[in-house]
C-alpha cells in the first residue's frame, strides 16, 4: 500500500511521486496558491501538494481552498478553521467563534454553494491530524500547530487540541530560544503560527508566512 491510515495518522510513501512540496495556511486564497503551482510547473500527474491545514476563513475563495482535498494530488492535515467549521456547520457549536475568527463566508454562499461546502466539511472532518512522509532519505511529519510530545512514533496517542491549537513550542523558541529537537523523525513542518519568513528551530519548520495577510504563500520542498 502506498498510503496507510492509523487513527488520526496518515502515512505517505514519497517514492511513489516526483516532487512533493508542503504549503502554509492558504485561509481561502486559492488564486495565489495556483499562481505559485504555475511558477514551480507542478505536475499535477506526478507532484503531490501537502497542506499543514487552515485552508479556509478570512480570504475569498474558501470553498474552492476546501474542494482541493478532493484532489488526487493534494493531501491536508485538519487546522484549527477546518474544526471551528466543522463544529459550526456539522455540529451546531460555537458559531460565533467561528464568525468572529473568520467563517462569515459561509452566511453568503447561494443555496448550492452551500451545500458543496456541507459536504466538503463532512469531508473534512476525516482529515488527518498528522501525516507522515518517507522519502527514502528522510521521515519527515506534517501537523498543523504542533507535535503535542517529544518524540514522534507513528499512530500513538495524542490529544487533538494540542495538534491543531498550541503555539507554546513556537512561542518558547521565538522569544527565549528554549526548545529541542522532537526525536522520532527528521523534520517536523507546521503552519499556524504565522511569522514573516519561514521560522526553523532544531527540527520543527513552521511555514504560515501570513499570505491572507497580503505577504507570501510558503512552498517547501520536500523531495
Amino acid at each position: 500500500m502506498n498510503e496507510i491510515r492509523n487513527g488520526n495518522y496518515l502515512k505517505i510513501d514519497g517514492d511513489q511521486y516526483q516532487r512533493i512540496f508542503v504549503v502554509g495556511d492558504l485561509h481561502g486564497c486559492y488564486q495565489l496558491l495556483m499562481d505559485k503551482l504555475q511558477q514551480i510547473d507542478f505536475d499535477y500527474e506526478h507532484d503531490l501538494l501537502i497542506s499543514v491545514g487552515d485552508l479556509i476563513d478570512r480570504g475569498d475563495r474558501n470553498v474552492e481552498c476546501l474542494d482541493l482535498i478532493t484532489q488526487p494530488w493534494f493531501r491536508s492535515v485538519r487546522g484549527n478553521h477546518e474544526q471551528m467549521a466543522i463544529n459550526a456547520v456539522l455540529h451546531n457549536r460555537h458559531r460565533d467563534t467561528w464568525f468572529y475568527n473568520g467563517g462569515q463566508w459561509f452566511l453568503y454562499l447561494d443555496y448550492e454553494q452551500e451545500i458543496l461546502a456541507k459536504s466538503l466539511l463532512a469531508m473534512a472532518e476525516k482529515l488527518p491530524l498528522i501525516i507522515e512522509v518517507n522519502t527514502g532519505h528522510k521521515t519527515i511529519v506534517i501537523a498543523h500547530a504542533d507535535y503535542p510530545d517529544d518524540e514522534y512514533k507513528f499512530g500513538q496517542p495524542l490529544v487533538w487540541e494540542y495538534v491543531i491549537w498550541n503555539r507554546n513550542r513556537f512561542c518558547d523558541a521565538i522569544e527565549s530560544g528554549i526548545g529541542m529537537k522532537i526525536k522520532g523523525a527528521d523534520l517536523f513542518i507546521f503552519g499556524h503560527s504565522p511569522a514573516p519568513k519561514p521560522e526553523k528551530h532544531w527540527n520543527q519548520l513552521y511555514i504560515d508566512t501570513g499570505a491572507v495577510f497580503g505577504h507570501s504563500l510558503h512552498l517547501e520542498q520536500i523531495k
